[in-house]
């Protein structure tokens, strides 16, 4: 299943796992950091496009904002 929004096009992104050493927030300092990849949540959807019912994957943050109009049934 690709990772990719059909309707607003978001994909993973890229960013860090940062490692910090120490107990508490007194003497918090970085130990490493690692690779890591942000996924967006994808959804498989029934939606209406043109009229006819058709099978998306689209993000939450698109269904929630309503720019997919669902099939009910």
């Amino acid at each position: 299943m690709s990772k990719k929004c059909d309707v607003c096009g978001k994909q993973p992104t890229f960013g860090n796992n940062v490692a910090r050493l120490g107990k508490g927030a007194m003497i918090r300092r970085v130990k490493a950091r690692t690779p890591r990849r942000f996924n967006p949540n994808i959804q498989p959807v029934k939606a209406l496009i043109k009229g006819t019912p058709t099978r998306m994957k689209v993000c939450t943050s698109c269904i929630k904002a309503g720019k997919v109009q669902r099939v009910v049934g």
